[in-house]
């Protein structure tokens, strides 16, 4: 147990922008709420899920949608108070903590600010280890938890409570109310007891996510000695993908779903090479010179080639020097279970799942 503060949420949020893997949305907004939900409210309780009492009530809230909608159209401060409030009223329970989903973006700040609002606990795991797409794609349905009950909410006073019978239903209706309401739903979804969190969850992501943050920053403050690129792959237990130059980048925004595709020309040592990222919210693969180097479920992140700094996707610009790195998924998205929800075809990669570490040895390495 121990508390967050507004020290270490700029490190949170600076290490969860990288397991965001592009998606996940810019931490920036959700960086703000929550330094000014602390510094109103007071810092947060970080606890492991072996602290949680066995009859404690967790609810884990985040922002669904297209992370670019997010950019225009920011949060309010009573949007978690008011979707707990739904919860309470609907289950008949008093919420315990609240907890991440996914380990991304701005996700990774808004239940930060959500704890330090409804003066109650955050929970060191989320159900990802990264960010994902869509709702179903969690540890906690390999666990056969159900997302519903589902509260949600949105900027214009729409609210409401839907129980649906599979994972996957709730996504497909809950994307459909995301588009209607203009591409953005505030969400308390997977209500969840302890031992569900402590058997299924991805636990310690959020103080990973810090000691990625702590780490990116040491680089950029010159506190490390060594290559820079080398010990960035030490400290984040990268594999380096490629290094280019942005040429071209393709966007679009389709059903509540940022899409799109970032061509690279190589430089250094990748010079005279060519490479591309798919997305759709999050990378979803990498492939250099014609040669898939790294799929789905793995992470493959965008990074400034100077300060290692991540690159969320809407922020990927023409010119935009990069470093492409894949990083090892949660072990429990490596089981069959696990690629059943996250597999490279799901996303329409025509390819078997090869983990990163070794698929991205390219040839003649």
């Amino acid at each position: 147990m121990r508390t967050i503060g507004v020290d270490e949420i700029n490190d949170i949020a600076l290490g969860a922008s990288l397991l965001g893997a592009g998606g996940g949305g810019d931490p920036y907004i959700g960086r703000l709420m929550a330094m000014q939900a602390v510094k109103e409210c007071g810092p947060v309780t970080l606890i492991e899920p072996d602290e949680v009492p066995d009859d404690a009530f967790i609810a884990p809230c985040a922002m669904m949608g297209a992370p670019t909608v997010m950019t225009e159209k920011g949060g309010g401060r009573d949007d978690f108070d008011r979707l707990f409030d739904l919860v309470e009223q609907y289950s008949g329970k008093k919420i315990y903590a609240t907890m991440p989903m996914e380990a991304g973006g701005v996700n990774s700040m808004l239940p930060i600010a959500a704890a330090a609002r409804r003066g109650i606990p955050l929970v060191d795991a989320d159900g990802m280890g990264r960010a994902f797409p869509e709702l179903q794609m969690v540890t906690f349905t390999i666990g056969g938890a159900s997302a519903t009950p589902l509260a949600y909410s949105d900027e214009k006073g729409n609210a409401g409570v839907m129980n649906n019978v599979s994972n996957k239903w709730t996504e497909d209706i809950a994307r459909s109310i995301t588009n209607i309401v203009g591409g953005q739903l505030m969400i308390c979804l997977y209500t969840m007891s302890a031992k569900m969190c402590r058997d299924w969850g991805v636990s310690g992501i959020v103080t990973k996510s810090e000691q990625l943050g702590k780490a990116i920053r040491s680089i950029k403050e010159g506190l490390i000695d060594t290559t820079t690129e080398q010990r960035f792959l030490e400290l984040t237990g990268g594999c380096r993908l490629f290094s280019g130059k942005v040429i071209d980048v393709l966007r679009e925004t389709r059903g509540a779903f940022n899409f799109g595709k970032v061509v690279l020309e190589g430089i250094g040592s990748d010079k005279q090479h060519e490479a591309y990222v798919e997305y759709q919210n999050e990378n979803l693969q990498c492939v250099v010179d014609g040669e898939t180097l790294a799929t789905a479920p793995d992470l493959i992140c965008l990074v400034d080639h100077d300060t290692y700094i991540p690159v969320p996707n809407e922020a990927v610009k023409y010119g935009k020097r990069v470093l492409v790195v894949g990083l090892p998924c949660a072990p429990q998205w490596r089981s069959e279970a696990g690629l059943e929800l996250v597999c490279p075809r799901y996303f329409g990669i025509d390819t078997e799942y090869i983990p990163v570490e070794e698929r991205s040895k390219r040839k003649g390495e």
